[in-house]
């Protein structure tokens, strides 16, 4: 817009009471957008208006209320949000739930989404992409700038959605059994949580442009865990029509016995009893989440995700088999090459590791119950080139992370649930990309095609690019036809068995039958035990 001419009569009127008594009511009456001399666009929700802002010719609200604040109703389904007069502005992220790290404290009032729309009210019926985040079920929220859907907006034409919703003890804390039926919720808070956003998008979604009749959702680590859990839900049945998961898996929930162990381990901890819990400032819960965990099968801090509670989870998401309500969503299930390199490549003494010095290491960290010796044995044979850490590296993401990915995987193809699996070999090779490699969360920037947000490891070079538009248009394709094939890619087929197809993402692309799969053979003597069921 050009600069309007210099008048002295008209700065006078800006300097004068009266402009200034006219303007604070004007500042008062509109969104803070229009206030600064921005056209504002306005969605029209259940609650009231909100006015979001415009970048780069997409509509963005940020941190539109989606529930009440948990608060008053903690370990209890959340109520809806509180209708408000007005036009109220959505332009910052709402506060992510309460947690320790970066993202700390947090707050209970936390219930917040945000939407990124090509446009309002046209009847453009698009697929609406809803992103739930990772972070286990501890951390993080929805407002990460990977996460930032402007891109995937402008790419695909398509209305994209991410969300915050209670974690850790404030979602997950299983109180039913020392609590009674006023806890009975309590377990599975935080999936209750995302079931009430995805109710929320299928009404507001032809407000944003979108087809409520067409949800895809898709979330990595965590946020993949989350969308299995969904799966098995019967709440959330008929809510979303696609799933694309991305390094997370669900297999089992935590048991109601475990989970109750780790729920007196808070309450004593507190020296508490369930109704005392409620009343306990916010802050001082978090302590709980320092905690170790009962199970003896890995020395962590206590546990906190879905629970097999027989009400809202019936039964458990992927064991023994795939749930029936999901089996004709359309899913696609990707996993990185290696994985662990984001949690163990921190330690410099990892990528220094001799033959002595690996089995001991192995038995820490594989979280299987394998002789080392063995696992070693096996990972020499099948790569004879492998450096004792790449060995470590190698057997650690297999032992813990793809497991759960491959269990999920058969249990769809035994079911004939439509299905398509992916491996993440790309990286941008050199330079401190080599000691991380396709490591957990590389993905995130590749689907979101935001390789140059910050926080974004991919590099900004042509590869990154170009890697970042085979993903990205992969998930639109995905999310707009219920198949992830697109001219970019190779025929990507469905995952059968004994095949096992999987799109191996590379600078070369290409469609493998059973990658890994003398990996897969290994752990396959052990039997799987997804993280807190037991």
């Amino acid at each position: 817009m050009s600069a309007m001419p210099d008048d002295p009569q008209r700065r006078h009127f800006l300097r004068s009471g009266a402009f200034c008594t006219l303007a604070a009511g004007l500042a008062n009456a509109l969104p803070a957008a229009a206030a600064r001399g921005q056209p504002s666009p306005i969605a029209r929700l259940r609650s009231g208006r909100v006015a979001g802002q415009t970048e780069h010719g997409i509509h963005v609200f940020r941190g539109i209320p989606y529930g009440g604040d948990t608060a008053p109703r903690r370990f209890r389904q959340a109520l809806p949000e509180t209708p408000w007069r007005g036009v109220r502005d959505a332009l910052d992220y709402g506060p992510s739930a309460p947690q320790n790290g970066g993202e700390g404290p947090g707050s209970e009032d936390c219930l917040y989404l945000n939407v990124w729309t090509p446009a309002l009210r046209d009847g453009g019926r698009r697929p609406v992409l809803v992103y739930i985040h990772g972070g286990g079920f501890n951390n993080g929220s929805g407002s990460d700038a990977l996460y930032d859907g402007g891109n995937l907006c402008r790419r695909g034409d398509v209305v994209v959605v991410s969300v915050n919703h209670r974690l850790n003890l404030f979602g997950y804390l299983y109180l039913a059994q020392p609590g009674g039926e006023a806890f009975a919720d309590s377990g599975n808070a935080g999936q209750l949580d995302l079931v009430q956003a995805l109710q929320w998008v299928r009404q507001h979604a032809a407000e944003f442009g979108g087809d409520a009749g067409n949800v895809t959702v898709f979330g990595q680590s965590g946020g993949g865990a989350k969308i299995a859990t969904l799966m098995a839900m019967p709440a959330a049945s008929g809510l979303f029509h696609r799933a694309w998961t991305m390094s997370g898996q669900q297999v089992t929930a935590a048991g109601p016995r475990a989970a109750t162990q780790r729920a007196q381990r808070v309450l004593d901890h507190f020296r508490a009893d369930p109704e005392t819990l409620r009343t306990l400032p916010m802050q001082m819960l978090l302590e709980a989440l320092k905690l170790r965990d009962p199970s003896r099968v890995e020395d962590t801090a206590l546990y906190f995700g879905p629970v097999l509670d027989g009400r809202h989870l019936p039964a458990h998401p992927f064991w023994p088999e795939a749930p029936a309500q999901s089996a004709g969503i359309p899913m696609v299930i990707g996993n990185t090459h290696d994985e662990t390199r984001a949690f163990l490549g921190g330690d410099p003494a990892n990528f220094a590791l001799d033959w002595d010095a690996l089995p001991a290491k192995l038995e820490a960290q594989q979280y299987v119950d394998l002789p080392p010796s063995q696992v070693i044995a096996e990972y020499r044979r099948l790569y004879p080139h492998y450096t004792p850490s790449e060995v470590f590296f190698a057997a650690t993401t297999a032992g813990r992370s793809w497991r759960g990915a491959v269990e999920e995987l058969e249990a769809r193809a035994r079911q004939g649930a439509p299905t398509w699996a992916y491996q993440l070999d790309w990286y941008d090779r050199g330079g401190e990309a080599d000691r991380l490699r396709a490591h957990h969360t590389l993905d995130i920037p590749l689907v979101f095609d935001n390789p140059g947000q910050p926080g974004s490891r991919t590099g900004m070079g042509e590869s990154a690019t170009h890697m970042a538009a085979a993903i990205s248009d992969a998930l639109l394709a995905f999310a707009r036809h219920g198949d992830p094939n697109h001219p970019g890619l190779p025929r990507w087929e469905p995952y059968t068995l004994p095949r096992r197809q999987t799109l191996v993402f590379d600078d070369e692309s290409r469609l493998a039958d059973d990658p890994r799969g003398g990996e897969r053979r290994l752990y396959r003597q052990a039997p799987f035990l997804q993280r807190g069921t037991l």
